[in-house]
Protein backbone atom coordinates (compact mmCIF):
# COMPACT_ATOMS: atom_id res chain seq x y z
CA UNK A 1 0.00 0.00 0.00
CA UNK A 2 1.00 3.45 -1.16
CA UNK A 3 1.81 5.87 1.99
CA UNK A 4 2.99 9.69 1.93
CA UNK A 5 6.76 9.08 1.02
CA UNK A 6 5.71 7.56 -2.46
CA UNK A 7 3.48 10.87 -2.64
CA UNK A 8 7.15 12.48 -2.12
CA UNK A 9 8.70 10.72 -4.60
CA UNK A 10 6.40 11.64 -7.21
CA UNK A 11 7.42 15.20 -7.47
CA UNK A 12 10.78 13.84 -9.21
CA UNK A 13 8.62 12.20 -11.87
CA UNK A 14 8.66 14.50 -15.27
CA UNK A 15 9.62 17.95 -14.11
CA UNK A 16 8.79 19.54 -17.40
CA UNK A 17 4.77 18.62 -16.75
CA UNK A 18 2.68 20.18 -14.95
CA UNK A 19 1.29 18.75 -11.82
CA UNK A 20 -2.40 18.74 -13.15
CA UNK A 21 -0.91 15.61 -14.93
CA UNK A 22 -0.50 12.13 -14.03
CA UNK A 23 2.65 11.33 -12.57
CA UNK A 24 4.40 8.11 -12.20
CA UNK A 25 4.21 4.58 -14.36
CA UNK A 26 0.79 4.01 -12.01
CA UNK A 27 -1.08 7.32 -12.82
CA UNK A 28 -1.24 8.98 -9.52
CA UNK A 29 -3.54 12.54 -9.48
CA UNK A 30 -2.72 14.88 -6.82
CA UNK A 31 -5.68 16.93 -6.93
CA UNK A 32 -4.67 20.26 -7.00
CA UNK A 33 -7.10 23.32 -5.75
CA UNK A 34 -7.16 27.01 -6.65
CA UNK A 35 -4.59 27.88 -4.78
CA UNK A 36 -1.61 25.50 -6.37
CA UNK A 37 -2.73 26.87 -9.92
CA UNK A 38 -0.06 29.46 -11.90
CA UNK A 39 -1.79 31.92 -13.94
CA UNK A 40 -1.79 29.85 -17.49
CA UNK A 41 -3.74 27.11 -15.91
CA UNK A 42 -5.92 29.84 -13.49
CA UNK A 43 -9.17 29.13 -16.23
CA UNK A 44 -9.41 25.70 -17.07
CA UNK A 45 -6.92 23.86 -14.52
CA UNK A 46 -9.45 22.19 -12.18
CA UNK A 47 -11.13 21.71 -15.02
CA UNK A 48 -7.98 20.09 -16.59
CA UNK A 49 -7.38 18.13 -13.55
CA UNK A 50 -10.71 16.52 -12.78
CA UNK A 51 -10.50 15.40 -16.80
CA UNK A 52 -7.21 13.61 -15.25
CA UNK A 53 -8.78 12.32 -12.37
CA UNK A 54 -12.06 10.97 -13.92
CA UNK A 55 -9.68 8.98 -16.20
CA UNK A 56 -10.24 5.30 -15.39
CA UNK A 57 -6.55 4.36 -15.31
CA UNK A 58 -5.54 6.78 -12.39
CA UNK A 59 -4.72 4.48 -9.34
CA UNK A 60 -4.91 6.73 -6.59
CA UNK A 61 -5.58 10.13 -5.97
CA UNK A 62 -3.72 12.36 -3.32
CA UNK A 63 -5.00 15.12 -1.04
CA UNK A 64 -3.32 18.29 -0.57
CA UNK A 65 -3.75 20.10 2.16
CA UNK A 66 -4.52 24.12 1.74
CA UNK A 67 -1.91 26.20 2.83
CA UNK A 68 -2.62 28.76 5.86
CA UNK A 69 0.40 30.74 4.28
CA UNK A 70 1.24 30.38 0.89
CA UNK A 71 4.89 30.77 -0.07
CA UNK A 72 6.00 33.70 -2.37
CA UNK A 73 9.28 32.94 -3.30
CA UNK A 74 10.17 36.55 -4.51
CA UNK A 75 13.88 36.02 -5.77
CA UNK A 76 12.92 32.20 -6.62
CA UNK A 77 10.33 33.20 -8.97
CA UNK A 78 12.16 35.37 -10.94
CA UNK A 79 14.36 32.14 -12.30
CA UNK A 80 11.97 31.42 -15.98
CA UNK A 81 11.13 27.69 -16.12
CA UNK A 82 12.97 27.55 -18.83
CA UNK A 83 16.24 28.89 -17.90
CA UNK A 84 19.29 26.52 -16.75
CA UNK A 85 20.15 27.11 -12.72
CA UNK A 86 23.81 26.70 -11.56
CA UNK A 87 24.94 27.10 -7.62
CA UNK A 88 28.01 29.09 -8.86
CA UNK A 89 25.95 32.18 -9.63
CA UNK A 90 25.11 34.18 -7.13
CA UNK A 91 21.65 35.70 -7.85
CA UNK A 92 20.84 31.20 -8.02
CA UNK A 93 22.26 30.88 -4.53
CA UNK A 94 19.81 33.39 -3.31
CA UNK A 95 17.09 31.81 -5.09
CA UNK A 96 18.24 28.67 -3.28
CA UNK A 97 18.32 29.63 0.21
CA UNK A 98 15.45 31.33 -0.04
CA UNK A 99 13.79 28.24 -1.33
CA UNK A 100 15.53 25.72 0.96
CA UNK A 101 14.50 28.05 4.06
CA UNK A 102 10.71 27.37 3.33
CA UNK A 103 11.25 23.93 3.06
CA UNK A 104 12.90 23.39 5.65
CA UNK A 105 10.50 25.45 8.06
CA UNK A 106 7.74 23.14 7.96
CA UNK A 107 7.37 21.89 11.44
CA UNK A 108 8.57 19.04 11.89
CA UNK A 109 6.54 15.58 11.09
CA UNK A 110 3.61 17.53 9.92
CA UNK A 111 4.03 15.39 6.78
CA UNK A 112 1.13 16.79 5.18
CA UNK A 113 2.00 20.20 5.54
CA UNK A 114 5.32 19.59 3.93
CA UNK A 115 3.97 17.38 1.02
CA UNK A 116 1.43 20.44 -0.15
CA UNK A 117 4.35 22.97 0.41
CA UNK A 118 6.75 21.25 -1.61
CA UNK A 119 3.50 20.83 -4.61
CA UNK A 120 3.68 24.66 -4.86
CA UNK A 121 7.13 24.46 -4.82
CA UNK A 122 7.14 22.47 -7.54
CA UNK A 123 4.33 23.89 -9.57
CA UNK A 124 5.82 27.55 -9.27
CA UNK A 125 9.43 27.37 -9.76
CA UNK A 126 12.24 26.50 -12.35
CA UNK A 127 12.20 22.32 -12.47
CA UNK A 128 16.49 22.16 -12.17
CA UNK A 129 15.95 24.93 -8.94
CA UNK A 130 13.24 23.21 -7.44
CA UNK A 131 15.03 19.61 -7.87
CA UNK A 132 18.17 20.73 -5.95
CA UNK A 133 16.10 22.85 -3.23
CA UNK A 134 13.94 19.91 -2.51
CA UNK A 135 16.98 17.28 -2.89
CA UNK A 136 18.62 19.25 -0.47
CA UNK A 137 15.68 19.37 2.10
CA UNK A 138 15.05 15.46 1.63
CA UNK A 139 18.16 14.48 2.73
CA UNK A 140 18.61 17.15 5.72
CA UNK A 141 14.80 17.20 7.19
CA UNK A 142 14.93 14.26 9.40
CA UNK A 143 10.75 13.26 9.17
CA UNK A 144 11.74 13.09 5.46
CA UNK A 145 15.02 9.73 5.76
CA UNK A 146 12.04 7.17 3.97
CA UNK A 147 12.00 8.86 1.11
CA UNK A 148 13.78 8.18 -1.60
CA UNK A 149 16.35 10.39 -3.52
CA UNK A 150 15.63 9.55 -7.24
CA UNK A 151 18.00 9.03 -9.80
CA UNK A 152 18.98 12.82 -11.24
CA UNK A 153 20.29 11.31 -14.54
CA UNK A 154 16.52 9.10 -14.83
CA UNK A 155 14.95 12.69 -13.81
CA UNK A 156 17.19 14.83 -16.46
CA UNK A 157 19.01 13.32 -18.84
CA UNK A 158 20.00 15.83 -20.87
CA UNK A 159 22.66 16.73 -18.60
CA UNK A 160 24.40 13.23 -19.33
CA UNK A 161 23.69 11.92 -22.72
CA UNK A 162 24.07 12.87 -26.34
CA UNK A 163 21.45 14.95 -27.73
CA UNK A 164 20.89 12.79 -30.43
CA UNK A 165 19.17 9.98 -27.83
CA UNK A 166 16.18 12.03 -27.22
CA UNK A 167 14.82 12.09 -30.35
CA UNK A 168 14.89 8.09 -31.02
CA UNK A 169 13.19 7.89 -27.33
CA UNK A 170 10.13 9.94 -28.13
CA UNK A 171 9.84 7.91 -31.23
CA UNK A 172 10.01 4.98 -29.59
CA UNK A 173 7.75 5.75 -26.86
CA UNK A 174 4.87 6.95 -29.27
CA UNK A 175 5.33 4.35 -31.33
CA UNK A 176 6.19 1.02 -29.29
CA UNK A 177 3.27 -0.20 -26.70
CA UNK A 178 5.02 -0.20 -23.23
CA UNK A 179 3.54 -3.33 -23.20
CA UNK A 180 6.63 -4.53 -25.82
CA UNK A 181 9.93 -4.44 -24.91
CA UNK A 182 11.44 -1.91 -26.14
CA UNK A 183 15.31 -2.41 -27.74
CA UNK A 184 17.91 0.14 -26.12
CA UNK A 185 19.04 2.97 -27.83
CA UNK A 186 23.16 2.67 -27.95
CA UNK A 187 25.29 5.55 -26.94
CA UNK A 188 28.54 5.73 -29.15
CA UNK A 189 31.32 5.82 -26.57
CA UNK A 190 33.03 8.52 -28.90
CA UNK A 191 30.35 11.28 -30.07
CA UNK A 192 32.17 14.49 -28.75
CA UNK A 193 35.20 14.59 -30.45
CA UNK A 194 37.70 12.14 -32.29
CA UNK A 195 41.07 11.07 -31.77
CA UNK A 196 42.30 13.84 -33.32
CA UNK A 197 42.26 15.76 -30.08
CA UNK A 198 44.55 14.26 -27.85
CA UNK A 199 42.21 15.20 -24.66
CA UNK A 200 39.49 13.58 -26.11
CA UNK A 201 41.55 10.15 -25.06
CA UNK A 202 40.08 10.70 -21.15
CA UNK A 203 36.55 11.36 -22.51
CA UNK A 204 35.56 7.67 -21.51
CA UNK A 205 36.92 8.94 -17.71
CA UNK A 206 35.31 12.85 -18.13
CA UNK A 207 31.99 11.91 -19.16
CA UNK A 208 30.83 9.02 -17.39
CA UNK A 209 27.83 8.90 -15.93
CA UNK A 210 29.19 7.88 -12.93
CA UNK A 211 31.67 10.66 -12.23
CA UNK A 212 29.41 13.29 -13.32
CA UNK A 213 26.27 12.01 -10.54
CA UNK A 214 28.69 12.28 -7.81
CA UNK A 215 29.93 15.09 -8.64
CA UNK A 216 26.23 16.51 -8.20
CA UNK A 217 25.59 14.39 -5.00
CA UNK A 218 28.56 16.20 -3.39
CA UNK A 219 26.88 19.34 -3.73
CA UNK A 220 23.71 17.71 -2.03
CA UNK A 221 25.44 16.63 0.83
CA UNK A 222 27.37 19.43 1.14
CA UNK A 223 25.99 22.50 -0.05
CA UNK A 224 27.81 25.76 0.13
CA UNK A 225 24.84 28.01 -0.20
CA UNK A 226 22.49 27.87 2.63
CA UNK A 227 21.06 30.45 5.22
CA UNK A 228 20.29 27.47 7.78
CA UNK A 229 23.76 27.31 8.70
CA UNK A 230 23.65 23.91 10.21
CA UNK A 231 23.23 22.28 6.18
CA UNK A 232 26.34 24.40 5.59
CA UNK A 233 28.52 23.82 8.49
CA UNK A 234 29.15 20.01 8.47
CA UNK A 235 32.16 18.56 10.03
CA UNK A 236 35.17 19.29 8.39
CA UNK A 237 33.47 20.44 5.59
CA UNK A 238 36.17 22.43 3.90
CA UNK A 239 38.81 20.11 4.61
CA UNK A 240 36.46 17.53 2.71
CA UNK A 241 36.18 19.94 -0.33
CA UNK A 242 40.00 19.90 -1.05
CA UNK A 243 40.74 16.25 -0.33
CA UNK A 244 37.78 14.73 -2.31
CA UNK A 245 39.03 17.26 -4.99
CA UNK A 246 42.53 16.29 -4.83
CA UNK A 247 41.33 12.85 -5.09
CA UNK A 248 39.97 13.86 -8.47
CA UNK A 249 42.84 15.55 -9.41
CA UNK A 250 44.98 12.20 -8.33
CA UNK A 251 42.62 9.79 -10.29
CA UNK A 252 42.81 12.09 -13.57
CA UNK A 253 46.24 12.72 -13.70
CA UNK A 254 46.59 8.51 -13.08
CA UNK A 255 44.12 7.85 -16.05
CA UNK A 256 46.44 10.36 -18.27
CA UNK A 257 49.77 8.11 -17.56
CA UNK A 258 47.85 5.42 -18.73
CA UNK A 259 46.78 7.17 -21.64
CA UNK A 260 50.41 8.95 -22.87
CA UNK A 261 49.20 12.02 -21.40
CA UNK A 262 51.22 14.68 -19.09
CA UNK A 263 49.66 15.14 -16.16
CA UNK A 264 47.29 17.89 -16.22
CA UNK A 265 48.69 21.54 -16.18
CA UNK A 266 47.10 23.77 -14.33
CA UNK A 267 45.76 27.04 -14.51
CA UNK A 268 47.25 29.77 -13.40
CA UNK A 269 47.71 32.54 -15.17
CA UNK A 270 44.29 34.00 -15.87
CA UNK A 271 45.20 36.05 -18.77
CA UNK A 272 46.41 33.28 -21.17
CA UNK A 273 44.37 32.05 -24.17
CA UNK A 274 43.36 28.64 -23.41
CA UNK A 275 43.93 25.85 -25.44
CA UNK A 276 41.26 23.45 -24.34
CA UNK A 277 38.02 23.28 -26.68
CA UNK A 278 35.17 21.35 -25.47
CA UNK A 279 32.33 20.75 -27.75
CA UNK A 280 29.75 18.62 -25.49
CA UNK A 281 26.96 17.81 -27.75
CA UNK A 282 24.13 18.10 -25.11
CA UNK A 283 20.90 19.30 -25.37
CA UNK A 284 19.39 21.18 -22.37
CA UNK A 285 15.66 20.07 -22.14
CA UNK A 286 15.23 23.00 -19.90
CA UNK A 287 15.66 25.44 -22.33
CA UNK A 288 15.04 23.88 -25.53
CA UNK A 289 18.45 25.16 -26.49
CA UNK A 290 22.59 23.62 -26.90
CA UNK A 291 24.89 23.58 -24.30
CA UNK A 292 27.42 26.82 -25.42
CA UNK A 293 30.73 24.94 -26.85
CA UNK A 294 34.00 26.56 -26.11
CA UNK A 295 36.45 27.38 -29.29
CA UNK A 296 40.63 26.78 -28.75
CA UNK A 297 42.71 29.69 -27.66
CA UNK A 298 39.50 31.39 -25.95
CA UNK A 299 40.42 33.87 -22.35
CA UNK A 300 38.42 34.93 -19.42
CA UNK A 301 36.89 38.11 -19.86
CA UNK A 302 35.57 40.14 -16.84
CA UNK A 303 32.23 39.63 -15.84
CA UNK A 304 29.56 42.09 -16.28
CA UNK A 305 26.26 39.84 -16.48
CA UNK A 306 23.68 41.58 -13.74
CA UNK A 307 20.93 38.54 -14.08
CA UNK A 308 23.08 36.44 -12.54
CA UNK A 309 24.81 38.55 -10.02
CA UNK A 310 28.06 38.67 -11.44
CA UNK A 311 30.12 41.63 -11.35
CA UNK A 312 33.66 40.63 -11.26
CA UNK A 313 36.97 40.94 -12.73
CA UNK A 314 40.08 39.64 -13.41
CA UNK A 315 41.81 42.25 -11.27
CA UNK A 316 39.27 41.15 -8.35
CA UNK A 317 40.17 37.58 -8.86
CA UNK A 318 43.92 38.23 -8.62
CA UNK A 319 43.39 40.81 -5.84
CA UNK A 320 42.18 37.62 -4.34
CA UNK A 321 44.33 35.18 -4.42
CA UNK A 322 46.87 37.45 -3.14
CA UNK A 323 45.14 38.33 0.06
CA UNK A 324 44.63 33.82 0.15
CA UNK A 325 48.52 33.43 -0.75
CA UNK A 326 49.22 35.72 2.18
CA UNK A 327 47.45 34.27 4.52
CA UNK A 328 48.82 30.96 4.18
CA UNK A 329 52.17 33.01 3.88
CA UNK A 330 51.42 34.51 7.48
CA UNK A 331 49.02 31.76 8.48
CA UNK A 332 46.46 33.78 9.65
CA UNK A 333 43.15 35.17 7.89
CA UNK A 334 42.57 38.41 8.68
CA UNK A 335 38.45 38.79 10.09
CA UNK A 336 36.22 41.58 8.95
CA UNK A 337 36.32 43.15 12.40
CA UNK A 338 40.63 43.20 11.51
CA UNK A 339 41.29 40.44 14.07
CA UNK A 340 43.38 37.52 13.07
CA UNK A 341 42.69 34.02 13.41
CA UNK A 342 45.00 31.11 12.91
CA UNK A 343 44.46 29.80 9.36
CA UNK A 344 44.14 26.11 8.94
CA UNK A 345 43.06 24.02 6.12
CA UNK A 346 39.13 23.57 7.06
CA UNK A 347 38.64 27.15 6.97
CA UNK A 348 41.02 27.23 4.01
CA UNK A 349 38.44 25.52 2.31
CA UNK A 350 35.64 27.01 2.58
CA UNK A 351 37.15 30.34 2.15
CA UNK A 352 37.76 28.92 -2.01
CA UNK A 353 34.71 27.64 -2.03
CA UNK A 354 33.26 30.30 -0.52
CA UNK A 355 30.27 29.82 1.89
CA UNK A 356 28.42 30.99 5.07
CA UNK A 357 31.10 29.93 6.83
CA UNK A 358 33.74 32.25 4.66
CA UNK A 359 35.65 34.07 7.38
CA UNK A 360 35.92 37.50 5.51
CA UNK A 361 34.24 37.29 2.26
CA UNK A 362 35.14 40.50 0.96
CA UNK A 363 38.78 40.17 1.74
CA UNK A 364 38.88 36.55 0.02
CA UNK A 365 36.17 36.71 -2.28
CA UNK A 366 34.82 33.59 -4.18
CA UNK A 367 37.63 32.08 -6.08
CA UNK A 368 37.08 28.58 -6.75
CA UNK A 369 33.03 29.49 -7.57
CA UNK A 370 34.22 32.70 -9.78
CA UNK A 371 37.03 30.46 -11.57
CA UNK A 372 33.83 28.35 -12.75
CA UNK A 373 31.84 31.21 -13.88
CA UNK A 374 34.43 33.14 -15.66
CA UNK A 375 35.71 29.85 -17.99
CA UNK A 376 31.73 29.04 -18.57
CA UNK A 377 31.11 32.70 -19.79
CA UNK A 378 33.84 33.26 -21.84
CA UNK A 379 31.15 33.00 -25.02
CA UNK A 380 29.02 36.17 -23.26
CA UNK A 381 30.79 37.65 -20.59
CA UNK A 382 28.47 40.81 -20.61
CA UNK A 383 24.81 38.71 -21.68
CA UNK A 384 25.27 41.11 -25.04
CA UNK A 385 23.80 38.24 -26.74
CA UNK A 386 21.76 36.59 -24.16
CA UNK A 387 23.36 33.24 -24.13
CA UNK A 388 23.47 30.59 -20.70
CA UNK A 389 26.78 29.33 -19.22
CA UNK A 390 28.69 26.18 -20.11
CA UNK A 391 28.87 23.05 -18.96
CA UNK A 392 31.74 23.84 -16.41
CA UNK A 393 28.50 25.84 -14.11
CA UNK A 394 26.71 22.77 -13.75
CA UNK A 395 27.48 20.58 -11.24
CA UNK A 396 26.26 18.01 -12.85
CA UNK A 397 28.40 18.52 -16.18
CA UNK A 398 31.20 20.33 -15.00
CA UNK A 399 33.66 17.12 -14.96
CA UNK A 400 33.11 16.96 -18.44
CA UNK A 401 35.02 19.40 -19.29
CA UNK A 402 38.63 19.35 -19.47
CA UNK A 403 39.66 22.70 -18.58
CA UNK A 404 37.44 21.33 -14.71
CA UNK A 405 40.65 19.49 -14.12
CA UNK A 406 42.97 22.54 -14.91
CA UNK A 407 40.90 24.99 -12.65
CA UNK A 408 41.25 22.15 -9.79
CA UNK A 409 44.55 21.57 -10.51
CA UNK A 410 45.51 24.96 -9.38
CA UNK A 411 42.86 24.93 -6.66
CA UNK A 412 44.44 21.52 -5.30
CA UNK A 413 48.18 23.55 -5.42
CA UNK A 414 46.60 26.07 -2.92
CA UNK A 415 45.79 23.70 -0.32
CA UNK A 416 49.11 21.74 -1.42
CA UNK A 417 51.48 24.90 -0.50
CA UNK A 418 49.34 25.38 2.92
CA UNK A 419 50.34 22.18 3.86
CA UNK A 420 54.00 22.41 2.86
CA UNK A 421 54.57 24.92 4.85
CA UNK A 422 55.62 24.53 8.19
CA UNK A 423 54.14 26.69 10.55
CA UNK A 424 50.53 25.52 8.93
CA UNK A 425 50.69 21.74 9.50
CA UNK A 426 53.47 20.04 11.39
CA UNK A 427 55.01 16.43 10.34
CA UNK A 428 53.15 13.22 12.31
CA UNK A 429 55.12 12.27 15.68
CA UNK A 430 56.74 8.63 15.31
CA UNK A 431 54.24 7.99 18.41
CA UNK A 432 51.27 9.57 16.22
CA UNK A 433 52.19 7.09 13.00
CA UNK A 434 53.40 3.58 14.40
CA UNK A 435 50.90 0.86 16.26
CA UNK A 436 53.13 -0.63 18.81
CA UNK A 437 53.35 -4.17 18.81
CA UNK A 438 51.27 -4.49 15.53
CA UNK A 439 53.92 -5.80 12.44
CA UNK A 440 52.24 -6.15 8.93
CA UNK A 441 54.03 -8.76 7.43
CA UNK A 442 51.98 -8.96 4.20
CA UNK A 443 49.67 -7.03 1.83
CA UNK A 444 48.26 -8.98 -1.52
CA UNK A 445 44.97 -8.31 -3.98
CA UNK A 446 43.37 -11.07 -5.28
CA UNK A 447 41.33 -10.62 -7.87
CA UNK A 448 38.76 -12.63 -9.69
CA UNK A 449 40.35 -15.70 -11.88
CA UNK A 450 43.70 -12.73 -12.57
CA UNK A 451 46.96 -12.44 -11.35
CA UNK A 452 47.95 -11.48 -7.86
CA UNK A 453 48.06 -8.08 -6.92
CA UNK A 454 46.56 -6.80 -10.54
CA UNK A 455 43.37 -5.42 -10.98
CA UNK A 456 41.66 -6.40 -13.92
CA UNK A 457 39.41 -3.67 -15.94
CA UNK A 458 36.97 -3.76 -18.67
CA UNK A 459 34.37 -2.49 -20.60
CA UNK A 460 30.75 -2.77 -19.79
CA UNK A 461 27.46 -1.44 -20.92
CA UNK A 462 24.59 -0.55 -18.75
CA UNK A 463 21.16 0.86 -19.43
CA UNK A 464 19.39 4.39 -17.92
CA UNK A 465 15.51 4.07 -17.92
CA UNK A 466 14.88 7.93 -19.53
CA UNK A 467 10.98 7.45 -18.93
CA UNK A 468 11.19 10.04 -15.94
CA UNK A 469 12.73 12.60 -17.92
CA UNK A 470 10.79 12.14 -20.81
CA UNK A 471 8.01 15.21 -20.49
CA UNK A 472 4.74 15.03 -22.49
CA UNK A 473 5.90 11.14 -23.46
CA UNK A 474 4.13 7.89 -23.46
CA UNK A 475 4.65 5.66 -20.34
CA UNK A 476 6.79 2.99 -20.01
CA UNK A 477 10.83 2.32 -20.08
CA UNK A 478 12.64 3.69 -22.63
CA UNK A 479 16.40 2.75 -22.22
CA UNK A 480 19.64 3.84 -22.76
CA UNK A 481 22.82 2.12 -22.65
CA UNK A 482 26.08 3.49 -22.33
CA UNK A 483 29.91 1.92 -22.30
CA UNK A 484 31.87 2.67 -18.65
CA UNK A 485 34.63 0.80 -16.94
CA UNK A 486 34.24 -1.72 -14.63
CA UNK A 487 36.78 -4.40 -12.89
CA UNK A 488 36.42 -7.52 -11.74
CA UNK A 489 35.48 -8.51 -8.27
CA UNK A 490 38.89 -8.33 -5.82
CA UNK A 491 39.92 -8.56 -2.15
CA UNK A 492 42.51 -7.63 0.05
CA UNK A 493 44.77 -10.06 1.91
CA UNK A 494 46.44 -8.49 4.96
CA UNK A 495 48.52 -10.51 7.25
CA UNK A 496 49.46 -8.98 10.48
CA UNK A 497 51.22 -10.16 13.95
CA UNK A 498 49.98 -8.91 17.09
CA UNK A 499 52.08 -9.12 19.94
CA UNK A 500 49.93 -7.27 22.33
CA UNK A 501 46.43 -7.04 23.50
CA UNK A 502 43.93 -7.22 21.23
CA UNK A 503 42.78 -3.61 19.29
CA UNK A 504 41.02 -1.72 17.37
CA UNK A 505 42.87 -0.64 14.20
CA UNK A 506 41.93 1.35 10.73
CA UNK A 507 43.13 0.14 7.58
CA UNK A 508 43.57 2.65 5.35
CA UNK A 509 44.53 1.40 1.37
CA UNK A 510 45.83 3.33 -1.50
CA UNK A 511 47.48 3.01 -5.13
CA UNK A 512 49.31 4.89 -6.78
CA UNK A 513 51.67 5.05 -10.09
CA UNK A 514 54.89 3.46 -9.86
CA UNK A 515 56.44 5.62 -12.56
CA UNK A 516 56.37 9.63 -13.79
CA UNK A 517 55.28 10.61 -17.37
CA UNK A 518 59.16 9.89 -18.52
CA UNK A 519 58.52 6.50 -16.81
CA UNK A 520 61.20 7.37 -14.05
CA UNK A 521 60.87 6.58 -10.48
CA UNK A 522 58.96 9.71 -8.61
CA UNK A 523 60.23 12.16 -5.95
CA UNK A 524 58.26 11.27 -2.77
CA UNK A 525 56.64 15.20 -2.60
CA UNK A 526 55.26 14.43 -5.98
CA UNK A 527 54.24 10.68 -5.87
CA UNK A 528 52.28 11.67 -2.67
CA UNK A 529 49.90 13.77 -4.83
CA UNK A 530 49.03 10.67 -6.74
CA UNK A 531 47.82 8.71 -3.92
CA UNK A 532 44.17 7.69 -4.60
CA UNK A 533 42.10 5.92 -1.57
CA UNK A 534 40.92 2.79 -2.42
CA UNK A 535 38.71 1.55 1.31
CA UNK A 536 39.41 2.51 4.68
CA UNK A 537 37.73 -0.11 7.30
CA UNK A 538 37.91 -0.86 11.17
CA UNK A 539 39.39 -4.16 12.49
CA UNK A 540 38.37 -6.16 14.24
Amino acid sequence: MADIFDSFELLYDRPGEPMINTKGEDKVLFELTEQFLTPEYANNGLELNNRFGDEEEVSRKIILKNLDKIPEFPKAKQLPNDADFSLFLPSHQEMANEVIDVLMSVTENQLQELLSTCVYARINLNPQLFNYCYTVAIMHRRDTGKVRVQNYAEIFPAKFLDSQVFTQAREAAAVIPKTIPRTPIIIPRDYTATDLEEEHRLAYWREDLGINLHHWHWHLVYPFSASDEKIVAKDRRGELFFYMHQQIIARYNCERLCNSLKRVKKFSDWREPIPEAYYPKLDSLTSARGWPPRQAGMRWQDLKRPVDGLNVTIDDMERYRRNIEEAIATGNVILPDKSTKKLDIDMLGNMMEASILSPNRDLYGSIHNNMHSFSAYMHDPEHRYLESFGVIADEATTMRDPFFYRVHAWVDDIFQSFKEAPHNVRPYSRSQLENPGVQVTSVAVESAGGQQNVLNTFWMQSDVNLSKGLDFSDRGPVYARFTHLNHRPFRYVIKANNTGSARRTTVRIFIAPKTDERNLPWALSDQRKMFIEMDRFVVP
